[in-house]
C-alpha cells in the first residue's frame, strides 16, 4: 500500500464580503496530521465540514496553506504531476469528469500519455472496458447512461492508467440502491488503496479506518464501527443495529 502523510496541514482561502467588498481569510482545514497506510479509508463529515477539501489535498487539487502533504514521499506542492500519476480522483458527479461524447473515448483519452499508438490505445481501452463489464455501453452517449453506469465509466477512465491510490468524493451520492451495491462490490475488488468520503454509513463500515471531520479538524480517527457510532452521535442520531 501507498503511504500518505499529512503533517500540520492548514487550508485557508480568501473570501470576499459581498456587502463591504473586503476580503477575509476562511479556514477550511486546520491542524490536520494523519498517516494513511490502510487499504481502505473512509472519511465522514457533514457538508461543509472540510472532508472534500481533505480529499482534494491528496492529489494536489488543493494545496496546503501551511504544512505538507506527501504521497510515497512525494510532496504534492513541489511534485504535483508525479503525485497525480499515483493518485486517481473520482468526483461526486461523473458528468463533471466524463468530458468526451462516449465512455470509450474518455477511457482512450486517459490513456493518451501511456499509449502513443492509436491502435495500442484502443486495445488498452477495450481491455479496461471489458474488465469492468462496460464494453456494451462504451459507444453510447454518456448522457444515455444511468447514474451508476456513468459512475463506473468515470471510475474505469481513472483506473485505466493504474494509479496506486484511488480517491473518491462521495461516490454513491447520486446512485440508487442497486448501483450503490454494484459500486461497493467494484471497490471491494480493486487492488488500489481506496480513500473515499461518504454519507453512506454502510460504505464507511466496509473500510479499515474511518476519519470523521468536523469544523475543519479531524474529530475521530479509528475503527469503522467506532467511527460510524461517533459520527451518528455527532449528528445527534442514536445508534441502531450496530450502525447498519
Amino acid at each position: 500500500m501507498s503511504r500518505i502523510e499529512l503533517d500540520g496541514v492548514r487550508v485557508a482561502v480568501a473570501v470576499e464580503d459581498p456587502e463591504s467588498g473586503r476580503t477575509h481569510s476562511k479556514v477550511l482545514l486546520d491542524g490536520v496530521g494523519v498517516d494513511l497506510t490502510e487499504r481502505r479509508v473512509a472519511v465522514l463529515g457533514a457538508n461543509g465540514s472540510g472532508k472534500s477539501t481533505l480529499l482534494r489535498l491528496l492529489n494536489g487539487l488543493v494545496l496546503p496553506s501551511a504544512g505538507s502533504v506527501r504521497v510515497d514521499g512525494l510532496d504534492t506542492a513541489a511534485e504535483g504531476r508525479a503525485v497525480r500519476g499515483r493518485v486517481g480522483f473520482v468526483f461526486t458527479d461523473p458528468l463533471s469528469q466524463l468530458v468526451m461524447p462516449t465512455g470509450r473515448e474518455d477511457v482512450e483519452l486517459s490513456l493518451r500519455r501511456h499509449h502513443r499508438s492509436r491502435a495500442d490505445r484502443a486495445a488498452a481501452a477495450q481491455a479496461v472496458l471489458d474488465r469492468f463489464g462496460l464494453a456494451a455501453l462504451a459507444d453510447q452517449s454518456v448522457y444515455e447512461l444511468s447514474g451508476g453506469e456513468r459512475q463506473l465509466m468515470a471510475l474505469a477512465a481513472v483506473l485505466a492508467v493504474e494509479p496506486s491510490v484511488l480517491v473518491l468524493d462521495e461516490p454513491s451520492t447520486l446512485l440508487d440502491l442497486r448501483n450503490r451495491e454494484l459500486l461497493r462490490r467494484t471497490l471491494a475488488g480493486l487492488d488500489q488503496q481506496v480513500i473515499l468520503s461518504t454519507h453512506d454509513l454502510e460504505l464507511a463500515l466496509d473500510a479499515e479506518r474511518v476519519l470523521v471531520v468536523d469544523a475543519g479538524r479531524i474529530a475521530f480517527d479509528g475503527g469503522p464501527a467506532e467511527g460510524v457510532a461517533f459520527y451518528r452521535a455527532l449528528c445527534g442520531i442514536p445508534a441502531h443495529d450496530g450502525g447498519r
